[in-house]
């Protein structure tokens, strides 16, 4: 047809500007031609959506997925047999695999639809986590279930999957579990049973709380009491002879939004035929590709997570008497949602953390890390599917996850920003950062919007369910199975709406054989028309007058719905009726707030609190290292590769599992008790000569200088740990113990000035303080014997200069000419300096060290003690310099002067 009319408009062309002036004319018949073509090419591909829709059910193991695959294990073989497997996906070619890296497990959903929308594009979960070089594996399920399959099978078959990719990579972590939409609550399940299993959990879209919402928004959660429970489910499964269409739950999906379903989707390919075919064909493939489930799997969803939230709340027990409780579970979780999402909201996706704690504390002292991302505006499928979020998002999760292994217990929302828009980008390495602040369950009400009232409603809405669920098993369900069977159960699943769109629009019905020949010579003759002509303004125009009519009719549904809920089951004489109380005060109890899990809280608090002073120099290090880092208001990886850094150089041996053991324990021990943590570093260094701390400190330096220079607060606090590291430098005790052995009145007199400084170091200034430790080591340093002057001359030569250099603007004074002369100098100015001291009336304790509370006095300490060091060394230079260097330590508080003077 295209080609018997292009000569006609060819030859009308040159005349057109005579009969149509303003050119309405011609735009009319471009847009008439184009709609013609637009029309033949549109109903075509919908021909291709019904022949890849046949072809794709009748594969035995049908999938999306895009990356070639092999089968590790077949769940039929288990001793509980199901239609799950393992597979191992092979990453695209140029694109290397490393054995020894963490594993990654992605689990599709199993809610109407087939697997592989997890990896079924280059950008996407799986193909994030390959080009990163992670070993990927991908647990799918085939299109029916095994007869008697059960829900605590499906569970018991992925622990059996995890176990065996740990087995197949014994020498790297733990594998990180990715559960899109319904795989997330049966991962969290897994994990609740077996926690040693599972490394990090990504949940994406996956509801776990399916009370929580926020009025106004996910009219879904109301569906299960206008339509008086699970009853219904539980017919539609009698009708299908055992077995559950998902037809069913993927036309819920679609009435969620009748403007995309019935218009957009539609429209929009009819409008770019040309270029969205391809892009819409390969998503209809996963979205028509309908799966069954078994009718005692759908039920007991229905009952037990939809109508009756028994996971949020630690209620669902396996059928061997073990507890499902999400707080078993040990490994980080990362809750990935969004607010565009009408599926999954963020409540559905978050309140379970509000459900079972009652507090950050309470998170704390579970020792679970929860951390939570809120996407402003992407839709439930584009959470595990959009290219966008793949590469942003799933991409900076996948690259922080070692980090995220080894947050301290607690709670932290996590926000991408772009790195070319941060100030510090020249410090950051890929195109995003990840950031991580902590938030409390005050922040996290902000999101989930808990209302006891509508708790209330939802609680009536279970026990009306089960009253209905009842009288439909009495009276109507042994009719329904005595009519119903195989045959009649699939014919039924063959004339499903959702199926019969795919099987009518297809080469299988003879009206749509002519189709092929007409779309082929219109691709041939194609005459694709301008955004600019007037037609097609008008009719984008009224395409959006529809798909915002049907939206207002959409919001008009839902309302009604809403308000139809809440006035049915708000009343107090219904919830009367069924056992509950029409008040506030029949709310459901939450698990962490009962007094065992409070007197649990505070007995784990006091079990950190005793751990403080325990580990030696390593934990020390990274604890200093942790404080430092920890004084911004967000954390990003940077802060772990700034670690691992200093797991190279601290304990190269260490294994990485063991070093994020390590993190992890200090992390917890500062979050406990942080001036605790700090007091006790001193301890942890007990026993260590100066130099190994003074190569500590270097080297919490050098981890520092990892990313640039420090903010503000984080150099004060790095001031703090330089000081509490020099209140463990051995100097002081080593020269209080020769005070105590050395001979005279010096010695006598001395010492009690030491003691005199330990006991009212809370009184005293910080100058006074370190006048009395510099008397204390300037005596016995003077008269020091010479069995000890090879090591002294060592150490002399390198703390000389800092000691001599220690106070420029200090006045000099002559230098005695020979050694006597030093040593006679040095010895009656202890004695002149000593005599003040005794006279404070303190008991003499030649090994007690100054523990002045105040700031200055502990930084005084280390000062001092290297101002003693170079005192009174060795002939020549050295022997000179140690009258200055009592001079100048003397001369550190006005005491002092005085006495010089």
């Amino acid at each position: 047809m295209p080609s018997a009319t292009a000569p006609l408009f060819a030859l009308a062309e040159p005349f057109a500007p005579l009969f149509d002036p303003f050119g309405f004319g011609r735009a009319a018949a471009d847009y008439w031609r184009d709609s013609v073509e637009r029309s033949i090419l549109y109903w075509d591909v919908m021909r291709q959506r019904g022949n890849e829709y046949l072809e794709h059910i009748e594969k035995t193991r049908p999938t999306v997925l895009g990356f070639d695959t092999d089968i590790v294990m077949e769940g039929e073989t288990l001793p509980r047999p199901v239609n799950y497997e393992l597979l191992r996906v092979h990453p695209p070619e140029g694109v290397e695999t490393d054995e020894l890296a963490r594993p990654f497990v992605v689990v599709d959903p199993r809610a109407g639809h087939g697997p592989g929308i997890g990896g079924f594009k280059p950008d996407s979960e799986i193909g994030i986590a390959l080009r990163a070089g992670h070993p990927c594996y991908f647990i799918a399920f085939m299109p029916y279930p095994v007869p008697g399959q059960r829900v605590e099978d499906v569970v018991e078959a992925e622990v059996t999957f995890l176990r065996h990719v740990a087995e197949l990579h014994p020498d790297s972590e733990k594998p990180m579990v990715v559960g899109n939409c319904q795989a997330g609550w049966q991962i969290m399940m897994a994990a609740a049973l077996e926690p040693e299993l599972f490394g990090p959990i990504l949940i994406a879209g996956a509801p776990l709380s399916y009370w929580a919402g926020e009025r106004g928004k996910a009219p879904m959660r109301y569906t299960g009491g206008m339509t008086g429970g699970s009853w219904a489910t539980h017919m539609l499964s009698d009708m299908g002879d055992g077995l559950f269409d998902g037809a069913w739950l993927v036309q819920n999906f679609e009435r969620l939004n009748p403007a995309n379903t019935w218009w957009d989707k539609q429209y929009n390919l009819y409008a770019h035929v040309d270029t969205e075919a391809d892009r819409y064909l390969q998503f209809e493939r996963w979205w028509g590709g309908h799966v069954v489930l078994g009718g005692e799997e759908i039920q007991y969803i229905v009952d037990n997570l939809f109508v009756g939230n028994r996971l949020s709340t630690a209620q669902l027990v396996t059928s061997d008497g073990r507890r499902i409780d999400l707080r078993n579970v040990r490994s980080p979780v990362v809750v990935f949602c969004s607010q565009g999402d009408d599926i999954t909201p963020p409540p559905q996706a978050l309140g379970w953390v509000r459900d079972l704690y009652d507090g950050v504390d309470d998170i704390i002292a579970n020792e679970q890390t929860i951390v939570y991302c809120v996407h402003d505006k992407t839709g439930h499928l584009g959470i595990f599917v959009s290219g966008s979020v793949s590469r942003k998002e799933h991409a900076e999760f996948t690259a922080n996850m070692d980090y995220i292994d080894v947050l301290p217990p607690g709670l932290y929302e996590t926000t991408v920003s772009k790195a070319s828009e941060r100030p510090d980008a020249e410090l950051i390495e890929r195109d995003y950062l990840l950031e991580f602040s902590t938030r409390d369950l005050d922040d996290l009400n902000q999101v989930v919007k808990h209302s006891p009232e509508d708790e209330l409603r939802f609680a009536t809405v279970a026990r009306v369910s089960e009253i209905n669920l009842g009288l439909y098993r009495q009276f109507l369900q042994p009719w329904i199975r005595a009519v119903s069977t195989p045959e009649s159960a699939r014919w039924m699943r063959k004339m499903h709406p959702n199926r019969m769109g795919y099987r009518l629009l297809s080469d299988r019905n003879p009206m749509m054989s002519s189709l092929p020949v007409m779309a082929e010579s219109v691709r041939k003759h194609r005459h694709e028309l301008g955004d600019d002509n007037i037609f097609r303004v008008y009719e984008d125009i009224g395409s959006s007058l529809i798909s915002r009519s049907l939206d207002a009719w959409r919001v008009l549904r839902d309302r009604a719905l809403e308000k139809a809920f809440l006035d049915l089951y708000g009343q107090p004489l219904l919830q009367s009726l069924v056992g509950l109380k029409g008040a506030v005060e029949g709310e459901r109890q939450v698990p962490g707030s009962e007094p065992e899990r409070r007197r649990f809280i505070q007995r784990r608090q006091q079990e950190v609190r005793e751990q403080v002073a325990q580990g030696g120099a390593h934990e020390a290090v990274m604890r200093s290292v942790i404080f430092v880092l920890g004084g911004a208001p967000a954390t990003d990886g940077r802060n772990f590769r700034r670690l691992q850094a200093s797991r190279s150089e601290l304990e190269p041996e260490l294994r990485l599992e063991d070093f994020k053991h390590l993190m992890r324990d200090q992390f917890f021990i500062l979050k406990q008790d942080r001036e605790a943590a700090l007091e006790a570093i001193p301890e942890l260094l007990k026993g260590l000569d100066a130099k190994t701390i003074d190569g500590h400190i270097e080297h919490i330096e050098h981890v520092l200088a990892a990313s640039g220079e420090l903010s503000e607060h984080a150099a004060a606090r790095f001031e703090r740990i330089k000081a509490l590291f020099g209140k463990a430098r051995p100097a002081t005790r080593r020269t209080a113990r020769r005070s105590g052995g050395a001979s005279g009145n010096s010695s006598a007199k001395t010492s009690p000035a030491s003691g005199t400084s330990a006991k009212r170091g809370t009184r005293q200034s910080a100058s006074e303080a370190s006048r009395v430790e510099g008397q204390a080591q300037a005596a016995p340093k003077a008269d020091a014997e010479p069995a000890d002057a090879p090591a002294a001359k060592a150490q002399a030569r390198t703390e000389a200069k800092p000691a001599a250099e220690a106070k420029p603007e200090t006045k000099p004074e002559a230098k005695p000419e020979t050694k006597s002369e030093a040593k006679s100098e040095a010895k009656s100015e202890a004695k002149s300096e000593a005599k003040p001291a005794a006279d404070a009336k303190t008991e003499a304790k030649p090994e007690a060290k100054p523990e002045v509370e105040t700031k200055p006095v502990a930084e005084a300490e280390p000062k001092a003690a290297q101002a003693a060091t170079p005192a009174s060394r060795e002939g020549g230079n050295d022997a000179e310099k140690a009258p200055a260097a009592t001079r100048r330590r003397s001369t550190g508080s006005p005491r002092g002067q005085r006495r010089k003077r």
